[in-house]
Order: C-alpha cells, then structure tokens, then sequence
C-alpha cells in the first residue's frame, strides 16, 4: 500500500473524486480514506457515490502532515521511541561528522535510555547545542577551535 504521507500533489484542485478514484491517485486502501472522511474530510453531499473535492482533500492532507511535526529547539534532539524532543541524558552529546560540512549529533535518552538523534552543520553547530557539552573527533579539535 502507500505511504504514510499520501503525496498531495498527485490531486487536482478541480476535480471531484470518489473514494475508489482517491485510493488509485494516492495508493491508499479504501478503509483508510474512509477513516479520513469519519475524521474531518469533508464530502460533497451525503448521496452515493460519496464526492471528494481536490481541494479540501488537498487541505485535509496538508493539515494531517504539518499537524504532527514538531520543531527540535536549540540543545533538543528528537527521541524516536518517545516520539517528542528531549534534551539528552547529563546535556551531552557526539558529533560524528558525514563530510567537512555536515554531521549527525547522538545521544541518549533521559527517559528511554533509546539513542537520539540530530542532524548538524558544522558551521551552525552553536545554535543547534544550546546548553549541550558536544564531543567532537580528534581529527576536528583544531576546527572547532577556531569557531
């Protein structure tokens, strides 16, 4: 089946669809935009077949992406079992770098004790650790020493 964020863009503003049209444009199961049109999608009208305008179904899933996002702020990383931003465990963290730009910051948990995550530029590495005591490779001590 599909995603889990149906791509919006696949919808025609001005076009009606019917819940089998809907399930062919977005590769979803019929029961899963059912649960949408219970949950806030609306109809056109109550008659058979059921009508779904482009539009609102493109509001309907826009809203449902952007509904479930949640911003890291500065010293956060993003707990994939607790599902929500934490500051790691004692405010430390890894920097592991993937090139001389741009790397990946870990730690753990508090709560969990699961592995976080963060992704980080190099240059833009002060506004994303906030409180947080980084660790860095040898081989970038003499980088950061400069920032």
């Amino acid at each position: 089946m599909g995603k889990r964020h149906p791509n919006h863009r696949k919808v025609k503003i001005h076009r009606s669809y019917t819940v089998a049209e809907v399930t062919e444009t977005l590769n979803v199961h019929k029961n899963t935009v059912r649960n949408w049109l219970k949950n806030g999608l609306a109809a056109i009208d109550c008659k058979r077949p059921i009508l779904i305008a482009g539009k609102d179904l493109i509001a309907f899933l826009q809203q449902r992406k952007v509904k479930n996002k949640q911003q890291c702020g500065p010293g956060e990383m993003y707990c994939v079992r607790c599902r929500t931003p934490r500051v790691p465990a004692d405010c430390k963290a890894d920097y592991s770098p993937d090139n001389d730009k741009v790397g990946n910051l870990t730690g753990v948990c508090p709560v969990c004790h699961a592995s976080m995550n963060r992704r980080a530029s190099l240059a833009k590495i002060g506004d994303v650790c906030g409180d947080l005591d980084i660790l860095f490779p040898v081989d970038l001590q003499h980088i950061i020493e400069r920032i």
